[in-house]
C-alpha cells in the first residue's frame, strides 16, 4: 500500500477535529444530494401531478423503501466497520477479503429482494392502509424501485467501503452528478412525456444505475488502498459472519424504526389522503435535518473504527466528544433555520393549504426536541465502530421503535389526529438519549483502562 495514499486516508494521527471536519463535510454534502434525490421527485410530482401522487411516491411505498434500504445499510454497516479497523491496524490481506465478500453479499442479497418484494408488494401496501385513491401509482412506484434495487445495494456498498478507507470525496462526486442526472430525467419523464409516478420512478432507477457503476469503478482503481477485482468477489464465510455480527443488529435497528413509522404511517393514512401528504411533505423536510446527524455519526463510526483498531482509545474518546459537541452546533443552527422557514418550505411540495397546515403543526412538536436525538446517534456510532452493536440495538428498539408501537395501539385511539401521533417522537428520543448517555460512559471507562 502507498504510504503517502495511506497517510492521506488515515484518521488515526493529527488533529481530530479538523481531520472530523474534513471527512464529514463530503459525507453530508453527499447526504445532502441523496436527499435531493427524493426531495426532487416529491417537488416534481406533487406540483406537476397533485397531492395524491406525492402521497403515492412518499407515503406507504416510501416507508416499505425506507424499510428495505435501511435494513441492508445497517446490515452492512458491519463490513465497513471491519473494514476500517483493518486499514486503521495496516493489514491489506484483510481489508480486500472484506471487500470481496460483502459485494458478493450485496448482489446475492439485492436479487433476493427484488423477487420477493416485486411479490408481496401489493400485500405490503394493504397492510399498511394505503388509501384506495393512490394504491395503484404506489405500486407501480414500489415495483419499479425495488426491480433496480440491486443499485442500490451496491452504491450503499461501495460507499461506505470507500469511507471506511478513508474516502469520504469520491462518493460525494458520484452522488452529484447522479442528482443532477436524476433531476434532469425528473423533468423529461414528468413534465414532458407525463408518465406520472412511474416516470419518477424510472429516473431514479437509472440514476442509481449510474451512481452504482462509479463506485465501483473507484474501488477497482484505488490500487493503493485495497486489491479489489470483480474476477475476486466471492463470499468468505468467516468473513461474512464476522461482518453481520457487527451488521445485523445495525440491520435489525434500523428496520425496526421503519417498522414503527410504518405503523405509525397506517395511522396517518387512517386519517386521510391529506394527511398522508402532509407527512410526506414533513418527512422531506426533517430529513435535512437527519441528514446532518446521520453524516455526522457515519464519521464517527469510521473514525472511531480506525482508532480504535489502531488501539487509541483516547483518540476514541477525543473524537466522540468532539463530535457530540459539532452535532449540537449543527443542531441548534439546522431547527432554528427551519422553523423559521417552515410554511414557504413546505409550500415548495404542495399549494395545498390544508396540506401545509398540517404539515406546519405537526412539524412545530417535533422540531423543537431534534437536538435530544444527538446523544443516540453519536454514541450509537461510536459503540458500533469499536464492534459493540448488540446493546445499542436493544436499547433503540425498546427506547424508540417498542415506544413507538404501543404509543400508536394505547394512546392514538384515544385521539386520532396528526397532534397525538406527533408527540411520540420527542417522549421517545428522550427516554433513548438517556439510556445511551449511561451505557457510553460505561463502556468508554472500559476500553480507556
Amino acid at each position: 500500500m502507498s504510504d503517502t495514499k495511506r497517510k492521506m486516508n488515515e484518521l488515526t494521527e493529527g488533529p481530530i477535529g479538523k481531520q472530523l471536519l474534513l471527512f464529514f463535510f463530503p459525507i453530508l454534502f453527499g447526504t445532502f444530494f441523496q436527499q435531493l434525490y427524493n426531495t426532487i421527485d416529491a417537488i416534481v410530482v406533487g406540483r406537476f401531478v397533485g397531492s395524491d401522487a406525492l402521497a403515492a411516491v412518499g407515503g406507504s411505498s416510501g416507508m416499505i423503501v425506507n424499510l428495505i434500504v435501511g435494513f441492508f445499510v445497517g446490515l452492512t454497516a458491519g463490513a465497513s466497520v471491519i473494514v476500517s479497523q483493518f486499514f486503521g491496524s495496516g493489514d491489506r490481506v484483510k481489508v480486500s477479503k472484506s471487500i470481496h465478500t460483502i459485494y458478493g453479499f450485496s448482489i446475492i442479497g439485492s436479487i433476493c429482494i427484488s423477487i420477493l418484494g416485486y411479490m408481496f408488494a401489493p400485500a405490503l401496501l394493504e397492510i399498511l392502509n394505503t388509501p384506495a385513491d393512490i394504491f395503484k401509482d404506489s405500486l407501480a412506484y414500489l415495483r419499479v424501485f425495488l426491480l433496480g434495487i440491486i443499485f442500490v445495494f451496491i452504491y450503499n456498498t461501495g460507499s461506505s467501503l470507500l469511507r471506511a478507507l478513508g474516502d469520504s470525496k469520491r462518493p460525494l462526486i458520484y452522488l452529484i452528478i447522479c442528482c443532477l442526472v436524476n433531476i434532469a430525467l425528473d423533468i423529461l419523464f414528468v413534465v414532458v412525456f407525463e408518465m406520472g409516478v412511474l416516470g419518477v420512478a424510472v429516473a431514479t432507477l437509472i440514476a442509481q444505475a449510474i451512481s452504482a457503476v462509479l463506485v465501483t469503478g473507484a474501488l477497482l482503481r484505488a490500487k493503493d488502498l485495497c486489491d479489489f477485482s470483480l474476477k475476486e468477489i466471492r463470499i468468505d464465510w468467516d468473513t461474512l459472519k464476522t461482518q453481520l455480527y457487527i451488521g445485523f443488529p445495525g440491520g435489525v435497528q434500523s428496520s425496526m424504526y421503519s417498522l414503527s413509522n410504518m405503523i405509525l404511517q397506517s395511522a396517518v393514512n387512517s386519517i386521510g389522503t391529506d394527511a398522508a401528504a402532509a407527512w410526506t411533505a414533513l418527512g422531506k423536510l426533517d430529513g435535512i435535518y437527519w441528514m446532518i446527524g446521520g453524516s455526522l455519526g457515519t464519521a464517527i463510526t469510521t473514525f472511531v473504527g480506525q482508532n480504535y483498531g489502531a488501539g487509541k482509545p483516547e483518540r476514541v474518546k477525543k473524537s466522540v466528544n468532539i463530535g457530540l459537541v459539532m452535532y449540537f452546533a449543527f443542531a441548534i443552527i439546522c431547527v432554528t433555520f427551519l422553523m423559521a422557514f417552515q410554511y414557504p418550505l413546505f409550500s415548495i411540495f404542495t399549494d395545498n393549504t390544508v396540506v401545509l397546515d398540517i404539515a406546519c403543526s405537526t412539524f412545530s412538536i417535533m422540531a423543537p426536541f431534534y437536538i435530544t436525538f444527538g446523544f443516540i446517534e453519536i454514541y450509537s456510532c461510536a459503540l458500533r465502530g469499536m464492534g459493540d452493536a448488540i446493546i445499542p440495538m436493544i436499547m433503540t428498539m425498546l427506547g424508540i421503535c417498542g415506544f413507538r408501537i404501543l404509543w400508536v395501539i394505547f394512546v392514538v385511539p384515544l385521539n386520532p389526529t396528526m397532534e397525538m401521533i406527533s408527540w411520540n417522537y420527542p417522549i421517545s428520543w428522550i427516554l433513548t438519549s438517556i439510556f445511551f448517555i449511561f451505557y457510553y460512559r460505561y463502556k468508554i471507562k472500559r476500553i480507556m483502562n
